[in-house]
């Protein structure tokens, strides 16, 4: 049998494209394993990380709720008080300048007689302390997205 027999040749042509090819074939496969693993690692990272987020947003917004409970029962607890006329809203006033009879009766005012206390109903009372409420609630939630900003930030920041 000699070397230059077609057979031959046609054999070894064969057996150098088929090494190649399996080569081929097998380094692929194993890429492809390769990457799978690599995904599945930067998935469970990925999962720890959301994990910390979410406990980091979760306890910022239990603790805008907390806030905002014990704010509306002070808020309920005012209200009740300012209709039953326990607490009230006094805002000074300027005098009139129209000259008022002197009586021997009346006590002489002390200090500046310029100014006087002028008293808001209730309900008038209850809708401007309404109103700070609002914005008291307002400044809470601003603090809290704040928060949960820094705190995923810095959760973030130590992950890396």
């Amino acid at each position: 049998m000699s070397i230059f027999n077609p057979w031959v040749i046609l054999g070894f042509v064969l057996s150098v494209t088929m090494s190649f090819g399996g080569g081929y074939f097998k380094g692929k496969h194993d890429e492809n394993v390769s990457q799978q693993l690599e995904i599945a690692r930067l998935n469970a990272i990925a999962r720890t990380k959301e994990a910390a987020l979410t406990t980091a947003v979760t306890s910022t917004a239990t603790a805008l709720r907390t806030s905002n409970d014990k704010a509306r029962q002070i808020s309920k607890e005012r209200d009740l008080a300012i209709a039953s006329g326990a607490l009230r809203l006094r805002l000074p006033v300027k005098a009139s300048n129209c000259p008022i009879p002197a009586s021997n009766d009346s006590p002489t005012p002390t200090g500046d007689s310029s100014q006087e206390g002028g008293e808001l109903d209730a309900t008038t009372a209850q809708t401007l302390i309404a109103i700070t409420d609002d914005g008291d609630e307002a400044i809470r939630q601003l603090a809290s997205c704040q928060q949960a900003y820094e705190s995923i930030y810095q959760t973030l920041k130590e992950m890396k």
